[in-house]
């Protein structure tokens, strides 16, 4: 993974609030650095996805600000799986290396060895529609991976799995930290708060953004 190491976002005094309302979550302050798995939590309308699409710079705060260093390419696996039905899981890995420019054979080989690393070199000749649901969601973060992005979003990865993929995309979350990106992941899932190592919590009356390892 090459993401580029120098890597930062820089969050200071940030709220948000739809217009007109009050802010669903304010004086949010936090630096992101790569080799962090961030687990963002709070209740339902806390703004957990909003704040993705902020670090994402798909939305502008109300107040404060984000400061942005060294990111150059955004990954984000949303909270259902979107494939091409018919492509293998070898092809959706391998075309993001091709579209920066390497060939077939060399984004072949490195498409395997990502899908040998979240366990999935075994259906790598499946068909997207083939995949069960938890083994999709793994193929996202797969094609995530391969795509090398400086910030990594990722939306809610367990919210439609059972409790047997779900612990299978928890351990891959684990795995994150060690791919050179900034990793930010919503959840509600409390196993999946734990596979990350920085925790920051939304909540309408206190923000806290807290370290710990797993």
């Amino acid at each position: 993974m090459s993401a580029a190491t120098g890597a930062r976002l820089t969050l200071t005094g940030v709220a948000f609030a739809f217009n007109p309302g009050a802010p669903i979550f304010r004086d949010l302050t936090a630096t992101m650095a790569p080799g962090d798995v961030w687990g963002v939590t709070g209740p339902s309308g806390s703004g957990k996805s909003t704040l993705l699409s902020l670090l994402a710079g798909w939305e502008a705060p109300t107040a404060g600000g984000i400061e942005r260093t060294g990111i150059r390419r955004v990954g984000w696996v949303f909270q259902n799986p979107h494939g091409q039905a018919h492509r293998t899981a070898l092809d959706h890995v391998a075309y993001p290396i091709i579209a920066r420019g390497g060939d077939r054979a060399s984004a072949s080989r490195r498409a395997l060895r990502i899908l040998d690393e979240l366990g999935l070199v075994a259906r790598a000749e499946s068909t997207f529609a083939q995949l069960s649901g938890g083994e999709a969601q793994r193929l996202m973060l797969c094609r995530a991976i391969a795509a090398e992005p400086d910030l990594l979003l990722v939306d809610e990865p367990t919210a439609q799995l059972d409790r047997t993929n779900a612990a299978t995309v928890n351990g891959v979350l684990r795995s994150l930290a060690g791919i050179g990106a900034i990793v930010v992941v919503a959840t509600h899932d409390q196993d999946t708060v734990t596979a990350c190592t920085q925790r920051l919590t939304l909540d309408r009356a206190t923000i806290a953004a807290e370290g710990h390892r797993s």
